[in-house]
């Protein structure tokens, strides 16, 4: 019997199953989908702490239900698999990025605007322990496309990892996500900046 995929817009789950999907340990848990909205020379001095307050407050799980706040007011989408809080994936506008506006991924080779605001961007994943090779992460870069799209985004771009055949690479490597994932969500490659990194595109 096959296992239930559901995912949500990570405003509607709670932060409880946000933090159970990153953990208390490891590199998720210390990152909190920090990285690529934090300038590089601002990475080092900033606490673990502030890290997690500022993912809750982009997360908005704990949101007012009255306060009238729109449907693209989160910054991600939360898996749960048969019931369990299983993995994230973060979906934003990429000017939400700035780590990526000095990275050679994805600008190299092409003539992009960095600074439109319709162009949307999938940074990164974490798939919880124990919940790992079950299709979360696939799940989830499909569930990007329609989650950008009705919050307005002209297009929806990914910067994943070029997987070879017999090379086995560890979690850490694929938290961009892997290209064949995106090529079954309906993305197509754009460009290859570097000789392990590939940049992904759906137009709307």
């Amino acid at each position: 019997m096959a296992e239930a995929i559901r995912i949500v817009p990570a405003n509607e789950a709670s932060w409880e199953d946000v933090q159970a999907v990153f953990g208390r340990r490891g590199e998720p848990a210390r990152c909190q989908c920090q990285w690529f909205r934090t300038p590089a020379a601002e990475w080092l001095a900033l606490a673990r702490e502030e890290r997690e307050w500022r993912h809750r407050e982009q997360v908005g799980c704990d949101a007012d239900p009255d306060s009238g706040a729109g449907p693209g007011e989160t910054s991600g989408l939360i898996a749960y698999l048969d019931g369990e809080p299983a993995g994230w994936c973060a979906v934003a506008p990429r000017v939400e990025y700035p780590h990526l506006r000095t990275q050679k991924v994805p600008w190299a080779g092409r003539a992009e605007d960095k600074d439109d605001p319709g162009v949307w961007a999938v940074t990164c994943f974490v798939t919880r322990a124990g919940f790992r090779r079950r299709g979360v992460a696939r799940a989830l870069a499909a569930a990007s496309v329609g989650f950008a799209r009705e919050r307005g985004a002209r297009a929806l771009e990914a910067y994943p990892m070029l997987v070879k055949p017999g090379y086995e690479m560890t979690w850490g490597e694929l938290y961009v996500g892997d290209r064949n994932s995106f090529v079954a969500a309906g993305f197509t490659e754009v460009s290859r900046p570097t000789v392990r990194r590939v940049v992904m595109r759906v137009e709307f």
